[in-house]
């Protein structure tokens, strides 16, 4: 594992390419390199390479290919790579350092062994006015350290500044420097007819091959990865049907993961609030705020969703005595005449069926001694009442009130009016209104329709909140699980890091509850004491950390947690959680710790105080760690050192891909060291160009997870992400599960998903597949996995089918004593691009010796009841 899984993914020829120490004959000894940048070839920029034997003629390694990249900051705005700088000390170590940007106190650093594989990179800041522009570095022998200088920008004024460092992880204050200390290194060359400027280095043939051979394989492995089945009609013009013979060999079965799939929640693309949160008032409790969306929208404030309808009255927004210091913001409605109504729009209109209940509620207050009742009214686009009920009796101090009514008719866009019957003031705060049928019947429920269709994928277990949202931007906008318990007058919003609002009605109570309804573990991930390395809040957000001051009470936050979730009613914060209802523990078993967090020292510092703190007061709990957001490069594989090195029982490795790289990749988990960490693929998913979900995405996922079967000894979960879309709404695609606000929107992969969840097994048994055609085209495309159910006593086979022409399979259950029995069929097939396939599904018998001939582009599944 780590690095050497980089090594891993190439072809055996490549590797032994990579591993050969000898020159050949025709090669020269040594030779130049050219390090440099180009901008604006690509809007990122970074470290790029050229060769020369006589330092005149350049030849480009690539010529665009970028051996690193930065990753400062935030995506599309930041993690910029300017005027790169290079020295290699005396162990042959290489130092790059970089300019981040115009506006940036701080310079990059990078080490590599190879130039083509690099460690974690950190940006000390070095400036508190200025920048660092044309960063150089040089080693002192006498003094026994690296001298880093750079020019500074400030006040229309150009300075040279330094600092030392021995290690590159600590620095000496920094100090003006004189234009003498400056190399003045960098040189302009001529590349292709174009003027350069970078650094040039005298290395051997050796270290230039590598870059030329690892180009070599990204280039080859980039075109694996582009494959698609647009390109099959050429590819396979002369294929016809395939024969494959199927031999298991049930006495190598093997034990595996029984919590294989599951599901990956996080608030992105409105799956909370207005979506799986069954509330049906937006902005209840008037906390929207123009930093939900970083003052790009206006209207996106206190009064969002709302409007005062009628005249002789006023709507205000206070926070002079709000009902907790954590709703700041309630309505006050100065009535001088009765009959205007405070309006709420819902989340794109309010969704209601004739003859169901609805439940509202709010707080309420007099802020002047007036009293009355007030009217609630639902009305359609007409301003047709469409349901009633009344409040009464309210007083001078914050009451909540209850009242429930029944809609007369079905409307997809309602609104609701809260109508003051009497003149004078009257504060409003946290109006809500909720359908009686919840998922399962809960108050503060969830959305029923939706709810049940990621039951409906029987998922192993339930993570949660995320994603990037679980780390949020920025230091103060971590989801801290506090916020998210207890009344919900007392939870504590806040803005979304893909920029809207988060309510926190559905919280860790909700989610715990909802993984207990369908009998899933639930899987809740607490930031590692950093923010998500996309952030751009707060010193340029991924370069900061908790102050190892707050650390300790951030590491008992997180104790909390699971004595919150796990212990007696009697314990501190077991009690929170029995007032909430529940009682009994929720018997957590598995923790997340990050999400695809940049490996830097400060993360593996917190990281390490977490996990350690876990481990001695909770030895039973499972802590999943984080190796990045890719399935190779620097925090992949330092997040696997860090892994190994601490022992952590699992790691949460993510990647989006197309679908060519599921199709050529299904070996990936099969070279895994097996006495190391376990796997969570905790996201996944294929993209085609169009970011949507059909059956050439499908497919390829449902051939990768035959792979994760055949691996289920190392791949103990896996989650599809992201969950749930709203249309109109959507911020990612694609995802498993569309809805509006009255359909539910299921994908082709939804039901891959669910054909895996709902036919999980728990003991993999090999197979020997032979096919009549050989081609690796061929052999690649075809997918096969068996599995055992020993709750259920039943035999399940998978049957993928990615090319364009049928498989005709000879399947060998003998000694399985199977003859004459009843099998579930379940097929899912279409064109490539077809979005709306869905599975059909049928009895068929099975004998000991059967065939089955797999469709065109298909995943099939036999269930078998064992005797």
């Amino acid at each position: 594992m780590m690095k050497i899984n980089i090594r891993l993914l190439l072809p055996a020829l490549i590797i032994f390419i990579f591993s050969g120490k000898t020159v050949k004959a025709d090669e020269p000894d040594f030779a130049y390199i050219f390090s440099y940048t180009v901008e604006p070839a690509w809007e990122r920029g970074g470290l790029q390479f050229a060769w020369s034997i006589d330092r005149d003629n350049w030849h480009p390694v690539g010529p665009d290919f970028r051996f690193l990249l930065s990753d400062f900051g935030t995506w599309g705005s930041q993690k910029k790579f300017y005027t790169p700088f290079l020295i290699q000390n005396k162990e042959g170590l290489w130092h790059c350092i970089w300019n981040l940007g115009k506006d940036i106190k701080s310079f990059a650093h990078a080490a590599s062994e190879d130039l083509y594989t690099w460690q974690r990179q950190s940006y000390p800041r070095v400036m508190e006015n200025g920048n660092c522009l044309l960063p150089e570095v040089s080693f002192s022998s006498e003094q026994n350290k690296y001298i880093i200088t750079w020019i500074s920008e400030a006040d229309n004024e150009k300075q040279v500044f330094k600092t030392t460092t021995t290690d590159f992880k600590n620095y000496t204050p920094t100090e003006k420097a004189a234009n003498d200390d400056r190399l003045n290194a960098r040189c302009t060359v001529n590349i292709e007819g174009t003027a350069i400027d970078g650094t040039v280095h005298r290395v051997s043939w050796e270290t230039i091959d590598g870059l030329i051979k690892w180009n070599d394989w990204m280039a080859h492995h980039n075109t694996e990865r582009a494959e698609t089945m647009d390109e099959d009609p050429r590819r396979f013009k002369n294929l016809e049907s395939v024969d494959a013979e199927i031999t298991l060999y049930p006495e190598k079965a093997k034990t595996i993961s029984d919590l294989l799939v599951g599901i990956f929640f996080e608030d992105i693309n409105y799956a909370a609030d207005g979506g799986i949160y069954a509330e049906l008032v937006q902005n209840r409790g008037f906390e929207y705020a123009l930093s939900d969306r970083k003052y790009r929208d206006s209207t996106w404030n206190s009064y969002k969703a709302w409007s005062l309808k009628g005249k002789n009255a006023t709507f205000t927004i206070d926070t002079a005595f709000p009902i907790h210091y954590n709703n700041k913001h309630y309505a006050v409605l100065d009535i001088n005449q009765a009959g205007a109504a405070l309006v709420n729009e819902g989340f794109s209109g309010i969704p209601v069926k004739g003859g169901e209940k609805y439940i509202f509620s709010v707080f309420a207050r007099s802020p002047d001694g007036s009293s009355g009742k007030i009217l609630i009214r639902l009305v359609d686009k007409g301003g047709k009442a469409i349901g009633e009920t009344e409040i009464r009796k309210i007083g001078e101090d914050w009451k909540k009130f209850k009242a429930e009514f029944t809609a007369l008719e079905t409307v997809e866009d309602a609104s609701i009016e809260v109508i003051p019957q009497f003149r004078g003031k009257i504060a409003l705060d946290m109006i809500s209104l909720f359908p009686e049928k919840t998922f399962r019947g809960h108050e503060n429920g969830l959305r029923a329709d939706l709810a049940q269709s990621i039951a409906d994928i029987h998922p192993k277990f339930v993570r949660f909140p995320g994603g990037c949202v679980a780390h949020g931007d920025g230091l103060e906008n971590m989801y801290r699980w506090k916020n998210t318990v207890g009344p919900l007058e007392a939870r504590k919003p806040q803005r979304n890091i893909w920029n809207y609002h988060q309510s926190a009605g559905l919280g860790y109570y909700e989610y715990f509850r909802f993984c207990e309804d369908i009998g899933a573990e639930p899987v809740p991930v607490v930031p590692a004491g950093v923010p998500c390395q996309n952030s751009s809040t707060g010193g340029h957000g991924q370069q900061g950390g908790i102050p190892m001051s707050m650390m300790d009470d951030y590491v008992q936050e997180v104790l909390d947690l699971i004595e919150w979730a796990n212990g007696d009613k009697n314990t501190k914060w077991g009690r929170v959680r029995a007032e909430a209802g529940h009682p009994e523990p929720f018997r957590l078993k598995y923790l997340g710790v990050g999400n695809e967090d940049l490996i830097t020292d400060i993360f593996e510092e917190r990281f390490t105080m977490i996990y350690n703190a876990v481990k001695e007061k909770h030895p039973e709990i499972t802590v999943i760690g984080t190796v990045g957001p890719f399935y190779m490069g620097t925090d992949y594989d330092e997040g696997w050192e860090i892994a190994t090195r601490l022992a952590l029982p699992m790691v949460d490795e993510h990647y989006y891909q197309p679908p060519g790289w599921f199709i050529h990749n299904q070996d990936f988990y099969d070279r895994y060291d097996r006495s190391k960490s376990k796997v969570y693929l905790g996201e996944y998913a294929a993209h085609v160009r169009g970011r949507h979900n059909n059956i050439e995405t499908a497919l390829s996922e449902a051939l990768y997870m035959t792979s994760l079967e055949r691996n289920g000894d190392v791949v103990a979960m896996a989650s599809y992400a992201p969950l749930l879309a709203k249309e109109g709404y959507t911020q990612w695609n694609p995802d498993l599960i569309y809805f509006n606000n009255t359909e539910v929107k299921p994908t082709v992969g939804y039901y891959v998903q669910q054909m895996y969840g709902q036919n999980s097994g728990d003991e993999y048994i090999p197979s020997l597949v032979s096919l009549s055609n050989n081609r690796g085209s061929v052999k690649k495309r075809v997918g096969i996995s068996f599995v055992k159910n020993n709750n259920t006593n039943d035999l399940i086979v998978k049957l993928v089918n990615l090319l364009p022409v049928e498989v005709n399979a000879a399947i060998d259950l003998s000694g399985y004593g199977i003859a004459g029995q009843n099998a579930r069929l379940t097929v899912l097939t279409g064109s490539p691009d077809d979005r709306n396939a869905k599975p059909q599904r049928k009895n068929i018998e099975v004998v000991e010796n059967f065939d089955y001939q797999l469709p065109a582009y298909s995943f099939s599944l036999i269930s078998i009841k064992m005797e």
